[in-house]
């Protein structure tokens, strides 16, 4: 997959959830490319890669809520945005389990403004919509491949099966050039949530504590390094343009590898050279216990590969820790 090019330079592109995790790095790379960028942030959060990175005066910034629809038409309108990447979300699995009218407020409605004001601001050209692996929901068929039904059935789930289904409503009824990206559980440099795995288990093993892990270590998840995530999103951005037939598709970006979570934190112990030995709770619920993708659709229509293998992802991840956890 070839680096960033000229397309990107000066073009106004608006990146909601900049202040997250994928939309730091995200906005790190469309910055290098050359691309004009308008931020709507709702909180301000000190520790986010936008602001220790020194990003956000480098970006435009509007205060305001996903869901104020009537915000988001402003801002598209007043910086003629020709490219949207719809990040922002509630995106921690608990958190959605404890509080889901929150999560299905941020995650659905967030998500209906967001394609709303697209279709109303005309200088809208491509528009990228952040769904999940989560959107499949429980399924029989391994790995997930796009034309399996999106079958969400726990809160976070169901928002990103909702997302999902909305943003192909507004291609089918109304032509919005969207694609949608099925992504794994995003890793890397940057990840201040602490209750995920690879941030808590790096974190634990830097202080010279047993790494928790909540469920009982069995559950498999695909594991999609975050670098490889924001190429990914800005390469299907491009192949909108001049592709009308990739509109309204759904693309799985994933290495394709199976790993249960014992196995990904002994994979990142051996990295640290730790002998620390994992406290396995057995606590965690309402969770699937078996999901990994298919990338094959991304390779074939896209010519998408990643970067980055397992190793070198999780060699670069720990090196961000030790660099900077104590900043």
């Amino acid at each position: 997959m070839a680096g960033p090019s000229s397309f990107w330079l000066d073009r106004p592109v608006l990146v909601t959830g900049a202040g997250g995790f994928l939309g730091g790095w995200l906005v790190k790379r469309l910055l290098a490319a050359g691309a004009d960028l308008i931020c709507p942030v709702r909180d301000w959060v000190p520790a986010t890669a936008l602001v220790t990175g020194g990003l956000l005066e480098r970006v435009n910034m509007a205060r305001g809520c996903i869901t104020d629809q009537q915000f988001l038409e402003r801002c598209l309108g007043e910086y003629e945005v020709k490219t949207v990447f719809h990040l922002a979300a509630q995106s921690i699995v608990p958190i959605a389990n404890r509080n889901p009218l929150s999560t299905f407020e941020s995650n659905i409605k967030g998500t209906w403004s967001l394609l709303e004001a697209c279709r109303r601001s005309p200088e809208v050209e491509q528009v990228v919509v952040a769904s999940s692996d989560k959107a499949y929901g429980r399924q029989e068929t391994l790995p997930y491949h796009e034309e399996l039904p999106l079958e969400g059935e726990f809160p976070y789930d169901v928002s990103k099966s909702c997302a999902d289904l909305l943003t192909r409503s507004y291609y089918l009824t109304y032509n919005l050039p969207v694609g949608v990206t099925r992504c794994g559980n995003f890793f890397g440099g940057g990840d201040l949530n602490w209750n995920r795995i690879i941030p808590g288990t790096i974190r634990s093993v830097l202080r010279g504590s047993r790494p928790i892990i909540r469920s009982d270590g069995s559950y498999i998840r695909d594991y999609f390094y975050i670098e490889d995530g924001a190429a990914a999103y800005m390469h299907l951005a491009e192949k909108l343009v001049g592709h009308p037939e990739l509109a309204g598709e759904a693309f799985n970006f994933s290495n394709e590898n199976q790993l249960n979570v014992l196995e990904l934190v002994e994979k990142i112990l051996a990295v640290m050279n730790s002998s620390l030995k994992p406290d396995v709770r057995g606590e965690a619920d309402h969770e699937i216990v078996h999901q990994y993708l298919s990338a094959e659709k991304a390779r074939r229509l896209l010519g998408w590969a990643p970067l980055f293998s397992l190793e070198e992802a999780l060699e670069r991840t720990v090196d961000w820790y030790r660099e900077n956890l104590n900043r």
